[in-house]
């Protein structure tokens, strides 16, 4: 099975956090921030670690917004139906990556802590995360199958990075047009949330700090 561990370039990004880790006046974790102007990366921009030996694209480390200790985390819908069409993780040098790709646009998405046993969705069958303190990741309208019948994603359905705080990503379910993740940390951890969508296909992308 084959992993893929890069990270991508950052434009036209939109940070989205809950909690009091911001400035004043900070939205809540049910509102949207507006797009922030982020740095071209350049040869001298930070360069995330890679455990596969692939080569990844420089990444700039400022201005992606702070981290938040307080979940959950919601981003609302662009599109009804986003078909995710990759999935990627990646390390940098203060945070681990996780992105998801899409068609069309993003889904309504929440991201907050969970407690295992955890059980897939629809058959109930167990979920194994491995990890000490695990978040789950629930998108409605965030699916892999089109409306056809087909995927529009055949790739890994369960990560194993072993990361400095991200251990573990897998899947919990596809079902439903609703799709579940759960993100195995290593232990509890601060996160930030980033949706990208001006420059290339529509993107969520969720940083676990270090």
């Amino acid at each position: 099975m084959r992993r893929s561990f890069r990270l991508l370039p950052i434009a036209g990004v939109t940070v989205v956090l809950a909690g009091c880790f911001g400035s004043a006046g900070a939205p809540s974790a049910s509102t949207s921030t507006p797009t922030a102007s982020q740095p071209t990366p350049s040869a001298s921009a930070s360069q995330p670690a890679s455990t596969d030996g692939a080569s990844v694209e420089p990444v700039p480390s400022e201005d992606l917004g702070p981290f938040s200790c307080d979940l959950p985390i919601h981003v609302d819908a662009t599109t009804a139906r986003a078909i995710i069409t990759d999935v990627r993780v990646g390390t940098h040098a203060d945070y681990d990556r996780v992105v998801f790709e899409f068609t069309d646009g993003l889904p309504d998405a929440t991201l907050e802590r969970a407690e295992p046993p955890f059980t897939h969705d629809a058959s109930g069958a167990p979920v194994d995360v491995e990890g000490t303190s695990f978040l789950r990741l629930t998108m409605r309208g965030g699916t892999k199958q089109t409306e056809e019948g087909t995927s529009g994603y055949d790739g890994p359905l369960d990560f194993d990075p072993d990361f400095a705080t991200l251990v573990d990503l897998v899947e919990g379910g596809d079902f439903e047009a609703q799709s579940t993740w759960y993100l195995g940390l290593a232990s509890e951890a601060c996160v930030r949330v980033i949706t990208l969508a001006d420059d290339g296909p529509p993107r969520l992308v969720i940083d676990v700090e270090h």
